[in-house]
């Protein structure tokens, strides 16, 4: 059932607390933790602690949980140091959704990457 957690995904059982995570915020609905394949000096990804395969199936069932995936991912930009502004040392972030294996989602458990921490030029590469 949407929403309940899945005894087969890795971010159920980082949720649960049976598989390690470094966790840099938590709140009722979310848990942000780093990625274990970095790809920018800050890389975090924020999760609901439901379960839902993508972004998409959390906004249709749940649209205050998808609007919390985007609160939590700003704050942790703001905890992270890398919101752009003049008088500190952020230079901007990204936050991706991907959303199937062909864009390279490998958890289909709903997520957003959280990334700054270096120029993020597009196109990506």
């Amino acid at each position: 059932m949407a929403g309940e957690p899945q005894a087969d995904c890795l971010f159920c059982k980082i949720v649960a607390g049976d598989v390690p995570a470094t966790v840099v915020r938590e709140t009722e609905t979310m848990v942000a933790f780093r990625d274990i394949n970095p790809q920018a000096p800050t890389h975090v990804l924020v999760i609901p602690k439901a379960h839902y395969p993508d972004v998409v199936s959390l906004a249709a069932a749940e649209p205050a949980l998808a609007a919390d995936v985007l609160v939590v991912a700003g704050e942790v930009a703001d905890q992270e140091k890398i919101v752009p502004s003049e008088t500190g040392p952020g230079t901007g972030y990204r936050i991706v959704f991907n959303t199937g294996a062909g864009a390279g989602q490998t958890v289909f458990h709903a997520h957003a990457h959280v990334l700054g921490g270096r120029g993020l030029n597009w196109p990506p590469g």
